[in-house]
């Protein structure tokens, strides 16, 4: 007779602890990068929302930045290192293909020998992996996990590119979280539609740079087909997480979405009806966007400025190059 197997179990509710973030060390504005694309701050500034974004230097890269951010939720965060078993990190800017960034992390943050893997989910990977260590603490697989969204953009970016290439910036957001008494973390609301894989992607391959076919790949998209799929399509990916957690907009103090674009992020709030009493992450304006560094550090900013936010309710939602999404509601440490 086969013996039945044994089942982990964990806590029934998990919580975001605290947050932390590293941002690239240079302040680019657009002035600074309108030649090459024959444009003006003025357009930029229209389009986007963007008045300047972060920049690691070359030295700098995901490792580090990750690292950083890490080290600073972990500091706030009451956990000690050496119970932290689990470091996913999400990023699209591994500078090798191998080994991860996130057991690169795991070892400098004393975390040693944390499980730990990369996530490739683009602008959506943060709310991905918020969603991945959720689960798996309340499986029982994790009693503490530290989650990384990280970007060095800058690497992959063409400075005559007028599709994204100034959009981008580079920086990581961390968080740690761990088991709670009460629900902290919203049901996920997540999906992809590969049928629109081009709509934001690389403009080549590594075996095609390898072999003489293209130049270095860069970052590029369809901007007005992302616009339209990000206003309308997502905002009703918003909504059903609002329905899965429970909640009405609103019931929110916060609402933290890519920053992708400011105005799609003006125009998400008109379809959500948010009240005035809402705090919108607008971090793009200073920094930027940092793919699936975005989210983690605009809800960073947002604590620093508004403390009164804490224990509140946040709506954060991801969607990028994939084409992915990803919304959940938490609770803000």
């Amino acid at each position: 007779m086969t013996p039945t197997l044994k089942q982990a179990t964990g806590p029934q509710y998990t919580r975001i602890l605290s947050y932390g973030a590293a941002r690239g060390e240079n302040a680019v504005p657009n002035d600074d990068l309108v030649g090459p694309i024959d444009s003006s701050d003025e357009w930029i500034r229209q389009r986007t929302g963007i008045v300047t974004r972060v920049r690691a230097v070359p030295e700098t890269t995901a490792i580090e930045l990750s690292t950083e951010a890490a080290k600073d939720a972990l500091a706030t965060s009451g956990v000690a290192a050496e119970d932290v078993d689990l470091v996913i990190v999400a990023t699209i800017s591994n500078p090798r293909q191998t080994p991860s960034v996130s057991a690169i992390v795991a070892d400098r943050i004393g975390a040693n020998p944390a499980a730990a893997y990369d996530s490739n989910a683009a602008c959506a990977g943060f709310a991905y992996a918020v969603s991945q260590a959720d689960a798996l603490i309340r499986s029982g697989a994790a009693h503490y996990a530290v989650v990384v969204g990280v970007e060095k953009l800058s690497d992959i970016v063409d400075p005559t590119d007028r599709s994204i290439s100034f959009l981008l910036g580079d920086g990581a957001g961390a968080v740690v979280i761990g088991p709670s008494d009460t629900p902290g973390i919203g049901p996920v609301v997540w999906g992809s539609d590969g049928s629109r894989s081009e709509a934001v992607a690389m403009n080549g391959t590594l075996t095609q740079f390898r072999d003489g076919e293209v130049p270095w790949p860069t970052l590029r998209q369809d901007g007005p087909a992302v616009f339209r799929w990000a206003v309308w399509e997502m905002a009703k990916v918003a909504k059903a997480a609002l329905e899965k957690a429970g909640v009405d907009a609103q019931d929110l103090a916060a609402f933290i979405p890519h920053q992708a674009n400011m105005r799609i992020i003006d125009e998400f709030a008109k379809q959500l009806k948010l009240p005035e009493t809402t705090v919108i992450a607008r971090d793009i304006e200073t920094t930027g966007n940092t793919s699936a560094a975005s989210i983690p550090l605009a809800t960073h900013r947002l604590l620093q400025e508004h403390p009164e936010l804490s224990g509140g309710l946040a709506l954060q939602i991801g969607f990028g190059a994939g084409l992915v999404y990803a919304a959940q509601v938490v609770v803000l440490p």
